[in-house]
């Protein structure tokens, strides 16, 4: 079976307090009609509103929860009310020799299915990507253009532009086959309007935008790392396939933050996992179009003993989970770095390697959390005075980073982007709090 998980382990898998709440009101045996466990799940079928039951499941191997109730929330309250059943009266949970997942298997092609793919037209791939190569090339020099006509008329005139006079650069970026060129000018239009010291973040933004035409225009001269950091910047995707079939990392990956952000119906999850041994950071990318539902097999709070491949960078960040080889397990404690000048020394050499870091992930062991008069987290502060600004706590986050630090040193982890740091997680006293999903 899965390692033991203590109560306060379990309701940190919850997505918020008032799920963790009544949670605690669903472990009672009374409540469910049917409890079964084996090596690899547990379930059990709950009395719901009325005439409906729910059924609900855990995979223990890889610490996936599935429920028929109508909830978005990931893991529900029936999922973790079952969870801390399971932990506190196991007897009563009837044991199974009988299969239970929560994914139907893959298909495995055989080898007929095998030998009716198409057989790729290498020439009309190869001329496809000369044509977008030559499409890029025109946006970005037009870009460049635009670029030194904006700089040339001065960061007041910026300024005074609507948001159109960014969007439509971008849409030009869009139909030149430079979606990622197009996101970061898109970004950059709200940067007029930030407030103080705007126009330092706005010429930063700028000059990380000419730097990117810059290395395109000599890219073939950069080592292959390089050239796969431009080329992803500006749009280009890897193929997943492929990666899948290289030799990965194997570690104990804790996962330490998570964060889902929405543009046009198009949700974005980002999840940060943490090596254990390898001491090195990976972030894993999901997306669901609609109502489609995001990933839910890493959770925040747990680690897996995972096999990850990663993006070809200079600074590798973004990976795949290739392989899972034991059950989830509860994270014990937060990694990372001692201190805030050691974390920052580090940001450094990842931006000399890779220049277009957006969100550089963070894990301090012992930081204190910094409040301000109207209880609002101003930022977190290391043992030898050294501060980061903080952005995006929520008032019910604050409360949680207020009450498990009690003024004192707590792990934290979360994303810096060269101004501010937005935390995710926190960690104190073998507790996992979550603060931003």
């Amino acid at each position: 079976m899965s390692p033991i998980w203590t109560h306060k382990q379990i309701l940190a898998l919850a997505p918020d307090t008032s799920s963790a709440k009544n949670a605690q009101a669903l472990a009672v045996r009374s409540l469910w009609l049917s409890l079964g466990y084996n090596q690899q799940a547990i379930w059990g079928e709950c009395q719901g509103s009325g005439s409906n039951t729910y059924r609900t499941q855990i995979d223990i191997t890889e610490l996936a929860f599935k429920c028929t109730c109508p909830s978005h929330k990931q893991p529900c309250k029936h999922a973790i009310g079952l969870f801390l059943l399971f932990a506190d009266q196991k007897d009563a949970f009837t044991k199974t020799p009988q299969k239970t997942s929560l994914d139907t298997p893959k298909h495995k092609p055989d080898n007929k299915t095998e030998s009716t793919k198409k057989v790729v037209d290498t020439a009309a791939q190869a001329k496809r990507a000369e044509m977008r190569y030559n499409k890029v090339t025109a946006g970005m020099q037009d870009l460049e253009l635009w670029l030194r006509d904006l700089v040339r008329q001065g960061l007041a005139v910026a300024q005074g532009q609507p948001y159109s006079f960014w969007d439509t650069a971008a849409a030009r970026l869009v139909d030149a086959q430079a979606p990622g060129v197009a996101r970061m000018l898109r970004e950059i239009g709200s940067i007029p309007h930030s407030g103080i010291g705007w126009e330092e973040r706005l010429l930063t933004q700028l000059g990380r935008v000419y730097l990117l035409i810059s290395g395109f225009k000599r890219l073939e001269t950069f080592p292959a790392e390089m050239q796969a950091d431009i080329r992803t910047q500006i749009g280009w995707t890897q193929n997943q396939e492929e990666l899948l079939t290289k030799v990965g990392v194997r570690d104990r990956w804790l996962i330490l933050g998570q964060r889902v952000t929405e543009e046009d119906k198009l949700r974005s999850q980002i999840s940060w996992l943490w090596g254990e041994q390898s001491q090195q950071a990976a972030l894993i990318l999901n997306f669901a179009y609609g109502s489609q539902p995001l990933d839910t097999s890493l959770i925040p709070g747990t680690s897996i003993d995972a096999e990850l491949v990663f993006f070809e960078s200079a600074y590798p960040l973004r990976s795949l989970v290739k392989i899972v080889h034991n059950p989830a397990d509860p994270v014990d404690k937060m990694p990372g770095y001692s201190s805030i000048p050691n974390m920052m020394q580090a940001y450094a050499k990842a931006l000399a390697r890779n220049p277009w870091i957006e969100q550089f992930p963070v894990a301090l062991q012992a930081v204190i959390p910094v409040f301000n008069d109207d209880g609002s987290c101003r930022g977190v502060r290391d043992a030898d005075g050294y501060m980061l600004s903080t952005i995006g706590i929520r008032s019910e986050q604050t409360w949680q980073l207020l009450a498990l630090s009690g003024g004192h040193a707590v792990g934290i982890f979360g994303e810096w982007n060269g101004d501010r740091f937005l935390p995710l997680s926190a960690y104190a006293e073998d507790t996992f709090v979550t603060l931003s999903k």
